[in-house]
């Protein structure tokens, strides 16, 4: 099961990683997501989450995301953790507006 979540900045993702890890997901589980790739990997490793790569992805996708718009790097990096195209699509544009997304497997 993938729970999806929407934040406004840092530290209500934080807020939102403690909670999902009460609720007992891993952090090695806990996917954030971000319109630019530089605040995304910042935010990651300063909350010891993850951002999707080639284990998400696919080597060939991952190959394929180093030339294409972010836009379409980010729809899918949101499918390879787990979201329908529709989703991917819908929370992209979130991600658009300047928001956070975070993304959570339930590997249980």
């Amino acid at each position: 099961m993938v729970k999806i979540l929407s934040v406004e900045n840092g530290v209500q993702a934080r807020d939102e990683i403690e909670k999902l890890v009460n609720q007992g997901y891993d952090k090695d589980d806990i996917y954030l997501f971000a319109h630019y790739e530089e605040r995304e990997d910042d935010l990651a490793k300063a909350l010891d989450v993850e951002t999707p790569g080639i284990g998400e992805t696919g080597f060939f996708q991952t190959m394929k995301n180093f030339v294409a718009k972010r836009g379409d790097e980010l729809r899918s990096e949101f499918e390879g953790v787990g979201l329908s195209t529709q989703e991917a699509d819908q929370y992209e544009k979130v991600l658009d507006e300047g928001k956070l997304v975070l993304v959570a497997q339930d590997n249980a």
